[in-house]
């Protein structure tokens, strides 16, 4: 389970978010139809910066591996920040 851990000036919160929920995530951005879907919707936005860019595939098969083995490092912090104005964020396994 991972836990994100958001302390802001006046609120303090923390979101457990469960391996299976990020499973149905990567499942969900994966997906061939929404991928599709991205590119066409920021296309207009590119062509009037002109950038030339378009989001990369996400393979599913390649992505399981990386959650397999954040569930054997449990404890392990990914992300600890923190701003000048007292907001800090902290990611954990």
């Amino acid at each position: 389970m991972m836990h994100l851990k958001v302390k802001a000036k006046n609120m303090r919160f923390t979101i457990p978010i469960p391996f299976a929920v990020l499973d149905l995530v990567i499942t969900i951005l994966s997906s061939k139809l929404l991928q599709k879907n991205v590119n066409k919707w920021t296309k207009k936005h590119f062509e009037s910066k002109k950038i030339d860019f378009s989001f990369p595939l996400i393979n599913k098969k390649s992505l399981q591996p990386i959650i397999k083995e954040l569930k054997n490092n449990k404890g392990l912090v990914l992300v600890d920040v923190k701003a000048k104005d007292g907001t800090e964020v902290k990611v954990r396994l």
